[in-house]
């Protein structure tokens, strides 16, 4: 608004401010035309990445798609994955959301190097990670032979083994999302509830899961995903027995071989159940960014 005095008008600040500005320097930049050297491979990389799962599609025996996925054995490896993942899921959440926190809060020798090791799985080949799990948890594993000693618990080629497998690769995923989600948390509050006399485990379960329970949420959908997916460290430790360690995507592998269209109709499932949990996540990524 103009403003006038004895001096003459007076210009007020300019309309719109520097917020005007920089939204309309953020309109121009998305406008800007997109060099050709970067859209022509940008474009070959999303054909790369769409084109199989066109495919997919295209391929899929519609017509005997209910017949296929109704099917007493495609239920009996359903079901056993959504067991088996799950369960997988809730042994991540009992030891991995503590482990997040002891990333996240607790500054001590080798944390570099646990935090390395937690994420280990991330990058190590399934297969290899099945084939540590036997050395490991194996009737002459390191640990196994006195499981079986002792307990006379087995692993290896059981549905629990399926969970531990499934375990063993889908909590990096739980510690990551929780480790940040702690990291961004402001740690300020649980050091007020333990100045007010509130116990660390108190704070920690009454102020710090609360704050964190969406970090928690997101890393547990992947986790469980990811479990529900597994298919190298599971085929290694547990095998491939129908009813009891043959999870969806073992009953691809094996349908492949015999059946294609079944195993059309298989892998359509999981990536309707990836699609899922991408567009469930999809607020809280686009929060972030």
């Amino acid at each position: 608004m103009t403003q006038v005095d004895e001096c003459g008008p007076v210009p007020g600040p300019p309309t719109g401010g520097p917020r005007r500005r920089r939204g309309r320097a953020a309109v121009s930049r998305r406008r800007s035309p997109v060099p050709l050297p970067l859209l022509l491979p940008a474009l070959v990389g999303l054909a790369f990445l769409v084109l199989p799962l066109i495919a997919l599609l295209v391929r899929t025996p519609w017509a005997g798609l209910p017949g296929r996925l109704t099917s007493p054995a495609v239920w009996q490896a359903l079901q056993l994955s959504l067991l088996c993942a799950t369960a997988a899921t809730a042994v991540s959440l009992v030891v991995g959301v503590p482990l997040a926190w002891l990333l996240a809060r607790v500054d001590f020798p080798g944390r570099g190097l646990v935090r390395a090791l937690v994420t280990l799985p991330l990058v190590l080949p399934p297969v290899v990670g099945g084939v540590a799990l036997l050395m490991a948890l194996g009737r002459n594993g390191v640990v196994g032979k006195w499981l079986d000693a002792w307990f006379g618990i087995t692993l290896p080629f059981t549905t629990a083994g399926v969970v531990v497998a499934e375990a063993f690769v889908a909590m990096p995923f739980l510690v990551i999302s929780v480790e940040g989600t702690l990291r961004a948390a402001d740690p300020r509050y649980e050091e007020a509830a333990t100045t007010l006399g509130a116990s660390r485990f108190t704070a920690f379960r009454r102020v710090t899961l609360p704050l964190v329970a969406p970090g928690i949420a997101a890393g547990a959908v992947l986790a469980w995903a990811r479990a529900l997916g597994e298919f190298g460290a599971t085929i290694t430790f547990a095998g491939n027995f129908p009813g009891r360690t043959q999870t969806m995507p073992l009953a691809v592998y094996l349908a492949l071989q015999s059946d294609p269209e079944a195993a059309i109709a298989l892998s359509l499932v999981l990536l309707a159940v990836s699609i899922a949990v991408l567009a469930g996540l999809r607020d809280r990524w686009m929060t972030a960014s």
